[in-house]
């Protein structure tokens, strides 16, 4: 059986089909590529997989250091109120965290802290991010200042 062909330069050549030169000869020939697919998926999966969980946990750390600082500022709000009580900044940051969901982890062992002095106060909230990969750890650290609400002289 022949088939016909197409060189490069525009004529037509016809060719003896794949059964008449034989299996072997259509392979050194430059035939087709069997089992070719699977090696390369096998090489280039791992990088695939590599990429794909390292930006969910980046996207996750980012998560978690928003939720951290939006719940040090919302501390600081309740806090520079005038006469505020003491741990209304705290409490605050609390609720806030209780509500935001599971992005921040272990925030509650030592629990977001509001320090205030005659002009300024400041919060502070600590906890971990979620981790995709087991045992690895990354630590949140946010804070929020801003001056506290008071009579003064003009």
């Amino acid at each position: 059986m022949w088939r016909r062909g197409v060189r490069r330069d525009g004529f037509a050549v016809w060719r003896p089909s794949v059964r008449q030169v034989g299996f072997a000869a259509h392979h050194r020939l430059g035939g087709t590529d069997r089992g070719a697919n699977p090696v390369e998926l096998a090489v280039v999966m791992p990088v695939i997989f590599l990429l794909l969980f390292g930006s969910i946990q980046v996207a996750a750390v980012f998560i978690a250091r928003s939720t951290a600082l939006h719940a040090a500022q919302s501390g600081v709000n309740a806090q520079r109120v005038f006469n505020a009580p003491p741990d209304a900044g705290a409490d605050r940051a609390r609720r806030f965290l209780t509500v935001a969901g599971g992005w921040l982890v272990d925030w509650d062992s030592p629990g977001p802290s509001c320090q205030t002095d005659a002009t300024e106060v400041t919060c502070t909230v600590r906890g971990r991010s979620l981790s995709v990969v087991p045992g690895v750890d990354f630590p949140v650290h946010e804070s929020a200042h801003g001056t506290v609400e008071r009579w003064t002289a003009p």
